[in-house]
């Protein structure tokens, strides 16, 4: 990503109504259908500022990994202790077989590779280890948004789908959120195409907005992992390692391929 968006995740990660409601989105999906190990071991790949792991600490004890060395460094100090910087998909020096949770949170669509990053987390996992990861979601929704951040692509339900089956991981639950917003956004996303307006505009709304679209965001906590939510602007995903894994040369880490 562009060093502007880290700038601007770590002035708005935890004031605007996005960062805020994705965690208590996030908070209520792993709670109700992940469902952790007490003292679960947890790494967050991709975890930007860390503004997440506060949330992920409640299940258990967190590690993270972030690639850019100024958002590593705020992350640091949250954390308060190191965090790696190995990329995907190698993931150099991250132990196998280690992790009860991986959770990779609007990261995959960065990578090129998206087959090979799932094939590397998977040996990062125990037997009958977690994976949640959330993308963005409809090609079709593609805009300056995604440029400025490096995305690879947007997803469709199915390709989410295809992408996880064709991996080593079990695929447990899968569907969208941010879905009560989504007509507004789409809304505003053909009106500003409209007035030539395209340009990923995410500053922070005005104090009364910003409250309004947080607790409509919000709302979805409740519903999450509970009943499918129509389409929205986001597709996470779960999946699963085999409780019985085979012998790790099955399944090479590209950093020994």
């Amino acid at each position: 990503m562009e060093r502007q968006v880290y700038d601007r995740m770590a002035e708005l990660d935890q004031q605007h109504w996005w960062y805020r409601a994705r965690r208590e989105v996030l908070d209520a999906l792993i709670r109700r259908r992940v469902r952790p190990p007490h003292g679960a071991r947890i790494l967050e790949i991709g975890c930007g500022t860390g503004h997440n792991l506060p949330m992920l600490g409640a299940f258990g004890s967190v590690e993270a990994i972030e690639v850019d060395e100024s958002a590593r460094g705020m992350a640091e100090q949250r954390l308060g202790r190191p965090i790696s910087a190995a990329p995907l998909p190698s993931l150099d020096g991250v132990p196998e077989r280690h992790f009860d949770l991986i959770g990779s949170f609007d990261v995959i669509e960065h990578i090129a590779d998206d087959a090979a990053a799932l094939a590397s987390i998977a040996t990062r996992l125990k037997p009958g280890g977690k994976f949640v990861m959330t993308v963005p979601a409809h090609q079709w929704m593609w805009s300056a948004h995604d440029v400025v951040n490096h995305h690879q692509r947007r997803y469709s339900k199915a390709s989410l789908k295809q992408l996880v089956d064709a991996s080593p991981l079990r695929l447990e639950a899968i569907g969208y959120f941010n879905s009560l917003l989504f007509p507004v956004a789409v809304a505003a996303r053909l009106a500003g195409k409209l007035r030539g307006k395209d340009d990923g505009d995410d500053t922070l709304p005005p104090a009364p907005l910003n409250a309004a679209l947080e607790k409509v965001f919000a709302q979805e906590a409740r519903l999450i992992g509970r009943v499918p939510l129509p389409p929205g602007l986001s597709l996470f995903a779960i999946a699963s390692t085999a409780e019985r894994l085979p012998p790790s040369a099955t399944w090479p880490s590209p950093a020994r391929a």
